[in-house]
């Protein structure tokens, strides 16, 4: 998934749709901003399993397999969107890169919040709450809306990889989930 999401995305390159604004000015919503989202949702519908109590007693440490596969599909992303930086020189691959695993990182701090189901859609939300919110004056994005920044902003990555940080600790964390116990009922 991480492959076909930087290959559409490097092909639709700076396409933008046209998301209108609440508040402040309009800026550029790139489809690369949405698409991104497909890794993490994935991700979550993998993790999503049948019966959640009697996996959080297993002798197998699966939270932490977990944990090790949505890091390796972050560091995955972020390694071939450098490649693809160096290769076609364009600032949309850093942003690809970087979304799949800022959405990654907010994907595993929402699965242990409200289980796997309700997470991907508010996983789904986030884009768009910042493309119609996150814009100040002048049409440049909000800090807090690290996802429409672009490639070359290190505030935006360090945001993204601190995400990404919180959602390991709070999977690796939280032993009995509320949306765990809720969606194995």
């Amino acid at each position: 998934m991480v492959a076909a999401t930087l290959a559409v995305g490097l092909l639709i390159g700076n396409s933008q749709l046209p998301i209108p604004a609440l508040a402040g000015q309009s800026g550029e919503f790139l489809v690369g901003h949405l698409i991104t989202l497909a890794p993490a949702v994935l991700l979550l519908y993998g993790t999503g399993r049948g019966d959640l109590r009697t996996e959080s007693v297993a002798s197998r440490p699966l939270r932490r397999w977990d944990v090790v596969l949505a890091v390796s599909t972050a560091a995955v992303s972020l390694l071939a969107a450098m490649i693809c930086q160096l290769a076609v020189s364009t600032g949309i691959a850093m942003v690809l890169g970087r979304n799949i695993a800022g959405y990654i990182g907010l994907a595993l701090i929402l699965h242990p919040l409200i289980g796997y189901r309700l997470a991907g859609a508010s996983l789904a939300a986030v884009p768009l709450i910042c493309a119609a919110a996150g814009w100040r004056a002048g049409g440049r994005p909000e800090p807090w809306a690290w996802l429409l920044h672009d490639g070359d902003s290190h505030v935006a990555m360090a945001m993204a990889a601190v995400t990404l940080a919180a959602g390991s600790v709070m999977t690796l964390v939280l032993r009995n989930p509320a949306g765990d116990i809720a969606e194995s009922k």
